[in-house]
């Protein structure tokens, strides 16, 4: 695990917590892939979260989704749209719980 968490440095994150991010993206998309159907994982890993940026602002992490990530999709993969929508909120949000948990940063109450 990296030194303490350095908000500022995150900033300039690829530089300075690119191993911790691989290892958030990487547990998040284990514990989804385990869950849900494999080839809707690996589409929403492959066309909407490779191009997602992992933010943190007001000691909160958030990632933010590339633009119609459902349209990104949309030719990879078969999936309804309420299907999608909801899966997707959960994998962001379980890369959201790894970055806490891999940065070692305490999540807001």
């Amino acid at each position: 695990m990296a030194d303490e968490f350095d908000p500022e440095k995150f900033e300039d994150k690829y530089a300075h917590y690119f191993n911790e991010l691989q290892r958030a993206y990487k547990n998040a998309f284990e514990q989804m892939n385990d869950r849900h159907d494999s080839e809707l994982i690996h589409g929403i890993d492959q066309t909407v979260l490779n191009e997602s940026e992992p933010f943190y602002e007001n000691g909160e992490f958030r990632v933010e989704l590339p633009e119609n990530p459902r349209k990104r999709i949309s030719g990879a993969v078969a999936v309804d749209d309420e299907k999608f929508e909801e899966t997707l909120e959960e994998y962001v949000g379980r890369i959201e719980t790894e970055l806490y948990r891999t940065l070692g940063v305490d999540r807001p109450k």
